[in-house]
């Protein structure tokens, strides 16, 4: 009943994207909510990483019962959807932390056939704006997107900017979120409290956004990793701003470090791709 921090990861194995090694409790009622027995009112960070869960069941019958909950991250949990994401909204006013990392590329119950569309929607966003106005980090990383397909991701920009502008958002990080581009980059330039953006494999943002960026009030820490389309021109404008305490650059491959010199206070500049690519693996992969 006292139990504050809760993680629970299952270990990777080759099958792990085939859904036929679960076992089914004999017992279990799919429509009744009296199946989560044990008391979680006092867990205030949980995290969960490589499990599966049921359509019909979800996340949220334990999520509806971590009305303390503070910080929240799902590691490729399967069959996350929107019920799931209500049910935490509407018990979870207190929630400070989101960290979602999806793959939509999960294989149906015939191996043939896979998956390329995540659960998750507007319809999630809108609850999270809504009901958690003390939200303050979100992390947001799709796996095995391919950037000229942002219909793999199962929401849009403008109801993903709906999240940041209804919560203060002071922590933004997205990994290969093929849905934002440089209007996003300008809607973020209004938000008064974000600090710190780290952009991972968005493709789609370009030097006009570091344009607008720039002129975020707050902002201080800002990191570009395998963003291909940023140049040294875009750079250039982050350090007209005279704003940024932290630049990070990895791998950016039309970012030079000459042009990445001077641009903040402090700046990393590196050109290593399998770094840069570790990296982004080990935040959203």
């Amino acid at each position: 009943m006292k139990l504050q921090k809760f993680e629970f990861e299952r270990k990777r194995g080759i099958y792990d994207c085939v859904p036929g090694d679960v076992v089914y409790d004999s017992s279990y009622d799919a429509h009744s909510m009296d199946i989560c027995d044990f008391c979680c009112e006092s867990l205030k960070d949980l995290r969960l990483a490589h499990i599966k869960t049921w359509p019909e069941v979800g996340l949220r019958v334990v999520l509806g019962k971590c009305k303390a909950l503070e910080k929240l991250c799902l590691e490729y949990v399967h069959a996350l959807n929107d019920n799931d994401m209500i049910a935490l909204s509407r018990s979870c006013s207190n929630l400070k932390s989101i960290s979602l990392w999806l793959d939509p590329q999960r294989y149906s119950s015939d191996i043939s056939y896979c998956e390329t569309r995540t659960s998750f929607t507007d319809n999630s966003l809108y609850a999270l704006a809504l009901n958690c106005p003390m939200l303050q980090i979100v992390d947001l990383s799709f796996t095995g997107c391919a950037a000229d397909w942002p219909s793999e991701i199962g929401f849009t920009q403008q109801d993903f900017l709906v999240l940041i502008q209804s919560c203060p958002i002071r922590v933004l990080v997205l990994n290969t979120a093929n849905f934002f581009d440089d209007e996003g980059m300008k809607a973020l330039s209004s938000s008064p409290y974000l600090e710190t953006l780290e952009l991972i494999l968005c493709e789609a943002v370009t030097d006009a956004g570091m344009h607008f960026i720039g002129q975020t009030p707050r902002l201080s820490n800002l990191t570009l990793r395998l963003c291909h389309e940023v140049t040294d021109v875009g750079v250039a404008e982050l350090g007209h701003a005279h704003k940024l305490e932290s630049l990070i650059i990895d791998c950016c491959s039309k970012v030079s470090l000459q042009g990445a010199e001077g641009v903040a206070k402090s700046v990393h500049y590196s050109s290593n791709f399998s770094d840069a690519l570790m990296k982004a693996i080990c935040l959203g992969a």
